[in-house]
């Protein structure tokens, strides 16, 4: 028997454990449910709220399962009478400072709190003395605090100090006296700090957008993906009555665990807001009037019959099928003018680009790594939980160094921090030597490209010289891409090698008869090229499918067609890591907004293209499917010849899009723009 297995007894049946294991953690493996409020799997161990008290033989008293580690023979009991009794009085000890507040209480119908009194609690308080009030903290637009209901777990002050690495909330006081709070008046200002929210087991900490608006048993449930980067997050979206009125994680180790970032959690704010295009409008002599979507249709089929050159830009966020679709109308009309890489100013490099961007790795196997080295990337506000797990493998002991034009706070002991010029500059230069030998000494090693590397002038020496790195050090190369399914509109052909057609960059520099945008907005999505809004006004005829009107819009475009968000279609994301995951529309249309598959389905069918008679966005993707076949990650590789490294490198002009400004939703969700770091980036201060 091995000296890592113990046998013990829980409610008198034997079980193997492992040697060091908590109690409580045997127990829920088997299903011996024991009651906790400060326990949690993914936090250290505390033992505050003695919730998790039971009975162990030998014992003097009660233990928390939490806190106590198996051992040989050890006899647990659960559910005995003296566990019960420790557990009832604890409960009494809790409830007796609690408001009852249950029937306006945000938590009211999931409160972990209320769940545990129905079981543990009396139905009668025997404490008739006055109950203590705590003043309510204003910690920001994301999150509601009503104080008075915190039981003191500490899971929301562990989070700050073990997940994010920056504490924001504490304790202070001491005894009956004790609150949670900031060290100092401040706001939460953490990409993923809001996870407090489904970290508290009672009502203190609300998510403050969505306060008094639903309850949570008039809510459906239902599964859907992140669209803002190549994560892919898992989430719920709860939806009253077609309308969403909350997001929250949807656990999948294998992506991002049990978090998700805040611009997840709130950016379906954006669907509801007052730049929803809500009916098609077309443009007739500069002035703009609204028109059904039959005459819409038969417009823009009749002008993408009649061009003869003609160009499509779709975002990194649209989906498969509409990527699908997309690239095969473009072929019916004979144009191989497609891209999605509308944020990329560098193309000399395409022809080497790999089948698809890639990670490198699985997104969990980062904590496995020895040493990372993370080159042109703001990589907290690029890709949230990425941050996390990088951080995750640092804290494990893995050597993570960091090549970009300027220095970042990331919340961990950083390596090599090398950084002060241009990237091409600084990978070419003898201050990268430190790094290379590291990558060198570790088993398991990672060159990261990041987005601010994807959209610099000089991408291609850039990726050509962090693939020599990764080459002569054994190290894998991944990269991050911008939006939701890069990965997956490489592999649905939405882009113009193949057919020799234009890039992003040089459609918008050409003179071509019509142009096609899929949920683009000129003036903050494309970087391919300056000048974007006026080279698209002089284009021949502009088609936007958008779920948005913005002055860019209607001053670049002359037909605009209403289509839905995410959350309002079927479809399919790939993951930077390449898993692909298929999503159901989770709330009703705005307006007359249509999911944009369907839109191009019907384009399709009015220009004649042969095989649009699809039904189903399923059926999209299974032609998809069939045509992309095993397409294997692969990571670009240097030819072993020197990379070009002339021309000029402008660390001054690199691009780096902030936290909340990634995309039209998070761009337009009220409570996310209001945080210190949208402030902070719209220089406006922290208010």
């Amino acid at each position: 028997m091995s000296d890592d297995i113990v046998n013990i007894e829980v409610d008198g049946k034997a079980v193997e454990a492992q040697s060091g294991q908590m109690v409580i953690e045997v127990t829920d493996k088997i299903g011996a449910y024991v009651p906790r409020f400060c326990y949690h799997e993914k936090l250290s161990i505390a033992a505050n709220c003695r919730m998790c008290l039971v009975d162990i033989e030998g014992a003097p008293k009660p233990i928390p399962a939490c806190a106590q580690p198996v051992n040989e023979g050890m006899k647990i009991f659960t559910k005995s009478p003296r566990a019960i009794a420790a557990q009832k009085a604890t409960m009494e000890f809790l409830l007796i400072n609690h408001p009852l507040d249950c029937p306006i209480c945000d938590q009211g119908g999931e409160c972990e709190l209320q769940d545990l009194a129905m079981g543990y609690g009396r139905d009668v308080s025997r404490y008739n003395d006055g109950k203590r009030v705590v003043k309510d903290k204003d910690i920001g637009p994301l999150v509601s605090t009503d104080m008075t209901r915190c039981i003191h777990c500490t899971r929301c002050v562990r989070f700050g100090e073990e997940i994010q690495g920056k504490p924001q909330l504490g304790t202070t006081l001491r005894g009956e006296n004790v609150e949670i709070s900031t060290y100092v008046e401040q706001n939460i200002d953490h990409e993923l700090s809001a996870n407090i929210i489904d970290l508290c087991p009672v009502g203190a900490l609300n998510n403050k957008p969505y306060r008094y608006s639903a309850r949570s048993w008039e809510m459906v449930q239902h599964a859907t993906v992140a669209p803002h980067d190549c994560v892919g997050s898992n989430i719920y979206a709860h939806v009253l009555r077609g309308t969403i009125k909350r997001v929250v994680p949807r656990s999948n180790e294998a992506i991002n665990e049990s978090w998700i970032s805040d611009r997840d959690r709130f950016s379906f704010e954006a669907i509801y807001s007052a730049d929803r295009l809500v009916r098609p409008r077309i443009k007739e002599s500069g002035a703009w009037r609204e028109l059904d979507w039959e005459e819409a249709l038969d417009t823009a089929a009749g002008e993408l019959k009649k061009a003869e050159t003609l160009g499509m830009l779709a975002s990194p966020s649209s989906t498969v099928e509409e990527g699908h679709l997309l690239t095969r109308l473009a072929e019916h009309l004979g144009t191989s003018n497609v891209d999605h890489r509308i944020e990329r100013r560098d193309f000399s490099g395409q022809d080497s680009d790999p089948a698809f961007p890639w990670l490198g790795c699985d997104i969990a196997d980062i904590e496995k790594q020895g040493a990372i080295l993370v080159v042109g990337s703001n990589i907290r506000q690029e890709a949230p939980i990425l941050a996390h797990r990088i951080r995750k493998a640092a804290l494990a002991g893995a050597s993570v160094s960091f090549v970009d034009s300027e220095t970042r706070e990331y919340f961990f002991a950083v390596d090599h921090q090398v950084s002060g010029a241009g990237l091409v500059e600084l990978l070419a230069s003898d201050a990268i030597r430190p790094v290379v030998e590291t990558l060198a000494k570790a088993d398991n090693s990672l060159v990261l490209l990041g987005n601010v590397a994807g959209r610099h002038q000089s991408f291609s020496a850039v990726r050509s010289l962090a693939a020599e790195i990764a080459d002569k050090t054994g190290a894998k190369l991944g990269t991050l891409s911008p939006g939701a399914n890069s990965a997956g509109l490489s592999q649905a052909g939405v882009l113009p090698q193949a057919g020799g057609g234009l890039h992003a960059g040089e459609m918008l520099d050409a003179s071509l008869d019509a142009v096609m945008l899929l949920n683009v907005e000129p003036d903050a999505d494309l970087h391919a090229t300056q000048g974007a809004v006026e080279k698209l006004a002089k284009q021949g005829f502009v088609i936007a499918l958008t779920p948005f009107v913005s002055d860019a819009l209607l001053e670049a475009a002359d037909l605009l067609l209403p289509v839905g968000t995410f959350a309002e279609t079927s479809g399919t994301y790939v993951n930077v890591a390449g898993t692909w995951q298929s999503f159901a529309g989770v709330a009703s249309p705005v307006g007359e907004a249509r999911p944009a598959w369907k839109v191009l389905r019907v384009l399709g069918n009015l220009v004649d293209a042969d095989g649009f008679d699809f039904v189903t966005s399923e059926d999209v993707l299974e032609e998809c499917r069939a045509a992309v076949g095993d397409v294997q990650a692969t990571a670009y590789r240097s030819s072993g010849a020197a990379a070009d490294t002339n021309g000029a490198d402008k660390p001054a002009d690199d691009i780096d899009i902030p936290l909340y400004s990634v995309d039209g939703l998070v761009r337009r969700a009220a409570a996310l723009q209001l945080t210190p770091e949208a402030r902070r980036a719209a220089g406006e201060g922290e208010g």
